[in-house]
């Protein structure tokens, strides 16, 4: 029993029957989406952390029967994953540096500036992202042969850089749009230019947005395959995404060593999308509301 606002009793509302079984299969529906999403990542873990002879175990156990840490020691022993991480590490850096300043400058243009044709350029950008990557890779790799970008991580970044560049100018953009237009009057008023409002005024009022943007880029090129494969024929400029495919064996299926190596490549982007979660939420729904 409550009391309102006068200080008079008042009697709960009564739950409608129909509208509580609707909450409860609410409830057991997220519950079922959630255990799918998260098995795997715990199937990993087990699978990393256990010998290979239960888990290729059927059926294998659902809880690790035994615990070693010996794949991991084999895997940098065995295989140059530490030179993997490197190269993934560098080209994925690159195309983040590179994707957030083109994306700033588009972004703004789009947002900010009045020209002919703008709403179609921006349509243009989002078509792009129908384009498949194996319509483009024959002929990309022809021009980089002739033009001796072969085996280069600072080419190869920029090819990640072009396909994720339509997507996080929209996501910038979409912050954009949320500064006030008073605000960049003024600061035009006061005696700035375009690029001196955009570099004291829009973006410290953007950074969220920069940092989804950032992150957007360099998950992409992290994680980026066929171009890699393809751009990158030495053994010595191989990122993780393609070094991990080597692991084989003939005749045995180290699935502990796999696991673990798939463990290995995948702490760096959760730490960093850990770190700046808060700032990823923020920036990816600054636009979805404009003031």
């Amino acid at each position: 029993m409550g009391y309102s606002a006068t200080g008079a009793a008042t009697t709960p509302r009564p739950v409608k029957p129909g509208r509580m079984l609707g909450r409860i299969l609410l409830y057991v529906a997220v519950a079922v989406v959630s255990l799918m999403t998260i098995f795997p990542i715990y199937w990993m873990l087990v699978s990393t952390f256990q010998p290979s002879k239960y888990t290729l175990h059927y059926p294998p156990p659902l809880f690790p029967q035994e615990i070693t840490f010996h794949q991991f020691a084999d895997l940098f022993a065995n295989h140059p994953i530490a030179r993997w991480l490197r190269n993934s590490f560098l080209i994925a850096s690159m195309a983040m540096l590179l994707c957030t300043a083109l994306t700033v400058l588009g972004a703004y243009a789009l947002s900010s500036l009045r020209w002919k044709g703008r709403s179609t350029f921006g349509l243009f950008l989002l078509v792009t992202q129908m384009l498949p990557e194996i319509l483009i890779v024959i002929p990309l790799y022809i021009i980089y042969r002739r033009l001796n970008l072969v085996d280069s991580l600072p080419a190869l970044a920029l090819v990640n850089t072009a396909f994720a560049l339509p997507i996080c100018i929209w996501i910038l953009k979409g912050v954009f749009d949320t500064v006030p237009l008073e605000v960049l009057d003024a600061g035009v008023v006061d005696g700035c230019t375009e690029l001196s409002v955009l570099w004291h005024i829009v973006l410290p009022l953007s950074l969220p947005g920069l940092v989804a943007v950032a992150v957007v880029s360099f998950f992409s090129a992290w994680n980026e395959f066929l171009f890699a494969v393809i751009m990158l024929t030495s053994a010595q400029f191989q990122p993780a995404s393609v070094g991990l495919t080597t692991l084989k064996a003939t005749g045995f299926t180290p699935v502990e060593q796999y696991m673990a190596a798939g463990l290995v490549f995948s702490i760096l982007p959760v730490v960093f999308y850990l770190v700046m979660q808060r700032y990823i939420i923020s920036g990816l729904t600054a636009g979805a509301v404009k003031g």
